[in-house]
């Protein structure tokens, strides 16, 4: 297993706490964690799918504007997020993997390690009653 900034070690064990759904990424976009209430949402445990790539997560679970279009990956916020280091807001809709629809809310925002130094970004989100 890659050694992981502290800084990512500690929101991962921040997010096993939380009622809340988190996504905690590196700088890279690398998944590298979502906790047990976010796999409600997402249709899968994290054991299941491991780290997953930017590319494989922006598309995996279909985020969709409110006419079912495909959301581009630039206009997510955690994508936003990880392209320009500043956080980031926005709701829409995702396809989980059990073909659930949700409508969801998500912020996002930078991880800053102690020399203010980018190590990741954290993603949290919720359902929210549809526009």
């Amino acid at each position: 297993m890659a050694v992981k900034e502290l800084e990512i070690i500690l929101t991962r064990q921040l997010a096993d706490s939380l009622s809340i759904p988190i996504f905690i990424t590196d700088t890279d976009g690398t998944l590298l964690f979502f906790n047990e209430p976010a796999e409600k949402i997402l249709g899968k445990k994290y054991t299941e799918t491991g780290a997953l790539s930017a590319d494989e997560w922006s598309s995996l679970f279909e985020p969709q504007d409110d006419n079912g279009k495909r959301i581009a990956r630039i206009d997510l916020p955690l994508v936003k997020t990880l392209t320009y280091c500043q956080p980031s807001q926005g709701e829409f809709w995702i396809k989980n993997l059990l073909e659930e629809r949700y409508y969801i809310s998500v912020t996002s925002f930078p991880l800053m390690g102690r020399s203010k130094r980018f190590v990741g970004a954290v993603a949290i989100f919720w359902e929210k009653a549809s526009p």
